[in-house]
């Protein structure tokens, strides 16, 4: 499966929107936010080549850190020692300039991150309809620790339930946007 934007969406997306916003806030530091499977990653390293700037997934920051998976580390560490530790990484890159933070699902939900984000970068909250969420959900759970062992009932389930929850903190962001395009089975 493939989420695919067009750069031209992604350009006129930053030309109208995400430019003048840097521009207001005098800032060089993008936070991509919203739930798992949003496309944070896929839209973060397109953006992040078009500013010129440097793109970090904090999942892939933090697992190339600690020499481990996400998975492992939830089994390790619990979800709170999770979580501390993406704090903790999360004020590393706050310092980083010129540069494009794709940051975890649960991330601006935990401390005070949400504040740290929007202090440090201008923040953007990418949606994605549910029914199209649940699609990338199902075909990726193995990958997130917090659905690898549920039904596609139950991850539809965990949507309807977590999603409203997180949605408080998403929608503190600078900027919200629907970058969207349907899943695809890849041709081979």
């Amino acid at each position: 499966m493939e989420t695919t934007i067009s750069n031209k969406q992604v350009e006129t997306i930053i030309r109208t929107i995400i430019q003048p916003a840097l521009i207001e806030k005098k800032l060089h530091r993008v936070f991509l936010i919203g739930f798992m499977g949003t496309g944070k990653t896929t839209f973060g390293k397109k953006l992040a080549q078009y500013l010129d700037y440097t793109f970090i997934d904090t999942d892939l920051y933090i697992e190339n850190t600690y020499h481990t998976t996400i998975n492992q580390l939830f089994i390790e560490k619990g979800e709170t020692g999770f979580r501390t530790i993406e704090k903790k990484i999360l004020e590393e890159l706050s310092a980083i300039e010129h540069v494009v933070i794709a940051t975890g699902g649960g991330t601006p939900c935990f401390y005070n991150n949400m504040e740290t984000i929007n202090t440090t970068g201008l923040s953007i909250y990418l949606q994605t309809p549910t029914e199209e969420l649940t699609k990338r959900l199902i075909a990726g759970k193995m990958k997130r620790p917090l659905l690898k062992d549920k039904t596609a009932e139950e991850i539809s389930d965990f949507i309807n339930e977590v999603l409203p929850q997180r949605a408080a903190f998403y929608e503190q962001a600078d900027l919200s946007l629907e970058v969207f395009e349907k899943t695809k089975n890849r041709e081979k």
